[in-house]
């Protein structure tokens, strides 16, 4: 089997057990979503979403973000991993939109990217879940699958985004890379044995 044929029974397989991928983390804005993304860094989206509600309430918006003291976002933000350097990013994250974009998230990559705690996988999520342009944002899970499946030899996140986007089309790539993440979760997680694991089984089955 290629490659480009292993790649199409993954895609084949992954519509068959998620036709319809919800958005995990909980958002009800671009700017929502770029803090609930950068939140999950090393953290379950299910902390993520225990967690948002509260913050949201308090400061759902740039504006609201900025006025509050670092220490009363980490007091938010507490049962997240790294919440000190995560607090002291969301509020220079808002007092920068504020001061660069009037408080509205940028649709570019530079952009983005230059916000504190927003890294290209960030990046990549609020342009495709928050915006709606053509991205594949990689993740530790998607990394693993991809290298398991032998779709990538990439040796880090970036390497195997290249290969993703060039073994799948462009209109596949946003819920295609949420499907490999439903996947990874419910069939091969990092920690498990791979017993569930029936798509890395049909592609390499004598």
């Amino acid at each position: 089997m290629t490659k480009k044929q292993r790649a199409d029974l993954v895609q084949i397989e992954l519509e068959k057990l998620y036709p319809e991928v919800p958005i995990p983390l909980n958002h009800t804005d671009p700017y929502t979503l770029m803090v609930a993304v950068a939140l999950s860094a090393q953290t379950t989206d299910k902390k993520v979403n225990e967690v948002t509600p509260n913050l949201f309430k308090v400061a759902g918006t740039p504006e609201k973000m900025a006025k509050l003291e670092v220490a009363e976002i980490k007091e938010l933000i507490k049962e997240i991993g790294l919440s000190n350097t995560k607090a002291k990013n969301l509020k220079r994250m808002a007092e920068l939109l504020l001061e660069r974009h009037n408080g509205i998230v940028p649709q570019t990559y530079e952009e983005l990217e230059a916000l504190p705690g927003v890294g290209h996988k960030t990046a990549s999520v609020v342009m495709s879940q928050g915006f709606g342009f053509p991205a594949f944002p990689v993740d530790t899970h998607i990394h693993r699958l991809m290298t398991q499946w032998k779709l990538t030899s990439g040796k880090n996140v970036v390497e195997t985004e290249n290969d993703a986007k060039k073994l799948w089309k462009e209109e596949h790539w946003n819920k295609l890379h949420l499907q490999i993440i439903f996947y990874g979760r419910e069939y091969s997680p990092a920690r498990g044995k791979g017993e569930k694991d029936f798509i890395t089984k049909m592609l390499f089955e004598k």
